[in-house]
């Protein structure tokens, strides 16, 4: 089991890092904020509101706008948007106390390697479901679900044991910890396929709700652009197919498209920031399609139209922040 005393850090206290590091406070584990200053400053005037679907709650946690607040931390939770990962991963590094865990709690498919190839940080991968929002600093919006699936990239064996299919003594840590807190976490035994799985529906709809500034539900349920995800589905399912990945073996766009048809009031991250002028992730989103299809001879139209026009929005919010 954990210490009771374990210590967590959350470097990128947005939306998501701070319900997770904020359920965990709640659990009495010693938990550090890390983001921006209004957050932050926020959090240390009034501490932590989470409003959820099952409680309303003021979380008193320690709160900084410091990378170095890692310090000593048992476990770092990653979650910074994916444009930041060399930079952050390279300022957390020195920081990182012995045996630290950090865990991605990221959008896209890649950042443990590029997190690894920019700081020799070996980071756990996760896969987040969770509709969550901040309306105000330090006012954390939960609307659905809120649970975590980690593992391990060589198949999840516990290689410092010899087990087959056992889970890694890590993954077993990071497992304990979000459960006695009340966050369901599950090990998974092959966190490629499961992050694929998140990431072909997120292609499917991040962009395009960001495009129409709308929620996935409206564009799950109007003809025109239901057929556009539906297209985006199938891009992304042959791009993991042809990068060796193991899908499970279910229609992904059946699937995709009425489980995007039911978040009625969920608004992608990719739209809330075009909403609010800021660099998006879809580079990593479906950008990443686009590449990995190129490299592997898969045409990905549909997914190359979209992410141009997710870039136009970007430079045309650059450009509006630049004029005088």
């Amino acid at each position: 089991m954990n210490r009771p005393n374990a210590r967590v850090a959350v470097l990128g206290a947005g939306a998501v890092g701070s319900y997770f590091g904020g359920m965990l406070a709640r659990a009495g584990v010693e938990v550090t904020l890390i983001g921006r200053p209004a957050h932050v400053e926020a959090i240390r005037r009034d501490g932590l509101l989470l409003d959820t679907t099952t409680f309303r709650d003021r979380v008193r946690v320690n709160a900084s706008t410091d990378a170095a607040a890692v310090a000593n931390a048992d476990f770092v939770l990653f979650c910074v948007k994916t444009t930041d990962d060399d930079v952050a991963s390279r300022t957390l590094a020195p920081h990182l106390a012995p045996g630290a865990l950090t865990v991605s709690l990221q959008n896209g498919v890649d950042n443990v390697a590029r997190i690894r190839a920019a700081s020799g940080i070996d980071a756990i991968p996760a896969v987040v479901y969770i509709a969550v929002a901040l309306p105000e600093p330090g006012h954390v919006k939960h609307s659905a679900r809120g649970e975590i699936v980690i593992g391990e990239l060589n198949g999840g064996l516990n290689q410092e044991r010899g087990g087959t299919g056992a889970p890694s003594v890590r993954c077993q840590r990071v497992a304990e910890l979000f459960a006695g807190a009340g966050v369901p976490c599950r090990v998974s035994g092959d966190i490629e396929a499961d992050l694929w799985s998140k990431f072909v529906v997120n292609c499917a709809g991040n962009a395009v709700a960001a495009i129409a500034q709308t929620t996935y539900g409206e564009a799950a349920r109007e003809p025109h652009t239901r057929e556009v995800m539906g297209r985006l589905i199938e891009e992304t399912v042959a791009v993991a197919s042809a990068s060796g990945v193991h899908l499970p073996d279910t229609d992904f766009v059946q699937t995709g498209l009425k489980f995007l048809e039911s978040m009625v009031n969920a608004t992608s991250s990719t739209a809330m920031d075009i909403a609010r002028g800021k660099p998006t992730e879809i580079d990593s989103l479906n950008g990443l399609v686009v590449r990995r299809g190129g490299e592997l001879g898969i045409a990905t139209p549909v997914s190359a139209t979209v992410h141009a026009l997710v870039k136009l929005l970007e430079a045309r919010d650059a450009q509006r922040k630049a004029a005088p």
